[in-house]
C-alpha cells in the first residue's frame, strides 16, 4: 500500500502548530517539570510531590518511565542549542534519581528530596534568561 505525500501534508495542516520558539519550549517544560515534581500535597507535612514520585513507587518500570519524562526536558533543552556539558549534567541528574530509585524504600524517599526535573529546569531556565531574555517570567507571566 503506497500513501501519497498529500495525505501526510493534509494531516500536517490540520494539527495544532507547536511552538518550537523559545517562550514555547519555556512553558511546555515549566508544565512538565510541575507534573513530574510538584502536582500534589501531601496532606500532612504540605509537601508537594508529583508524577516521579508516584511513578517511583512502583518498582523499575515505574523508575524508567519517570527517568523517560525526565529526559524529554534534555530533549527540549538540546533543541535549544545548550551546550553538551549541561545537558550531559541534566542527564547525569535524572541517572542520579533513576539509580537511587531503583533501591526499594530509599528510592522513593530520595525521589521526594532530590527533584532531578526541578534542578534540570533551573540549568535551562539560566540558559534562556541568558540567550532568551524576552521569555524571562516572573511568577508564570511572561515579560513583554
Amino acid at each position: 500500500m503506497v500513501v501519497k505525500q498529500e495525505y501526510f501534508d493534509r494531516i500536517a495542516e490540520a494539527m495544532p502548530e507547536i511552538g518550537r520558539d523559545p517562550a514555547s519550549v519555556r512553558q511546555r517544560i515549566e508544565a512538565m517539570e510541575l507534573l513530574l515534581e510538584g502536582s500534589f500535597t501531601m496532606p500532612i507535612i504540605n509537601r508537594r510531590f508529583g508524577l516521579d514520585f508516584i511513578l517511583g513507587l512502583v518498582p523499575v518500570l515505574g523508575d524508567l518511565v519517570a527517568a523517560s519524562m525526565g529526559a524529554w526536558l534534555v530533549w527540549e533543552a538540546r533543541n535549544l542549542g545548550m551546550p553538551k556539558w549541561k545537558l550531559a549534567r541534566m542527564f547525569g541528574n535524572i541517572g542520579f534519581d533513576f539509580v537511587i530509585g531503583l533501591v526499594p524504600l530509599l528510592g522513593n524517599v530520595a525521589d521526594f528530596i532530590f527533584r532531578s526535573n526541578t534542578r534540570n529546569l533551573r540549568i535551562i531556565r539560566k540558559h534562556l534568561d541568558k540567550h532568551h531574555p524576552s521569555t524571562v517570567t516572573v511568577e508564570g507571566e511572561r515579560l513583554r
